[in-house]
């Protein structure tokens, strides 16, 4: 379940550095308040992600190092916890995330844990049963890395409001 009454997005924009592809055609997009916390929160983020076409999913936290994904875009809920996020590669933008909040990094686009509480709780998934591979900024072969990148589908629905939410709107624009 959401809280559209309070959820407020904030979009972020990544260019290719040099290191990191990151994904000059779609932005990063932060939900913030998307998600009800508490007991039960991590089953209700998987349900929801899972009944608008997000799946794959995983409970973890962040990788202490920049890495990206270039296959697949990644929607994160934190259903527990807070951390602190590197996008977009070391020049990036440093995001505070707190339980409640989701996130949906496009495929290319670097992303770092920086500081996580002790009870972080991130509930991952992808679109459309996508796998995601993982790569380390500044190592592999680069022109297939950026050709995975734009082969990678948009996502036919938005992971927190289904097929007409602020992703869609944002990513068809």
């Amino acid at each position: 379940m959401h809280k559209d009454d309070r959820m407020r997005i904030e979009e972020h924009l990544f260019i290719d550095d040099g290191s990191v592809p990151n994904n000059a055609r779609l932005p990063l997009v932060v939900y913030r308040n998307a998600l009800d916390t508490g007991p039960g929160a991590a089953e209700a983020c998987e349900r929801l992600f899972a009944r608008n076409g997000w799946s794959g999913g995983w409970r973890g936290g962040v990788f202490p190092y920049h890495h990206y994904h270039s296959t697949a875009h990644e929607a994160l809920g934190i259903v527990a916890g807070s951390a602190t996020v590197r996008l977009g590669g070391e020049g990036g933008k440093v995001v505070h995330l707190h339980a409640g909040d989701v996130v949906v990094i496009p495929a290319g686009v670097a992303h770092k844990g920086e500081v996580a509480s002790p009870d972080l709780v991130i509930i991952g998934a992808y679109p459309g049963g996508r796998g995601p591979d993982r790569r380390v900024p500044g190592k592999g072969d680069r022109e297939r890395v950026l050709a995975n990148i734009m082969a990678v589908p948009l996502p036919l629905s938005d992971p927190v409001q289904g097929p007409s939410g602020p992703l869609i709107e944002s990513w068809r624009a």
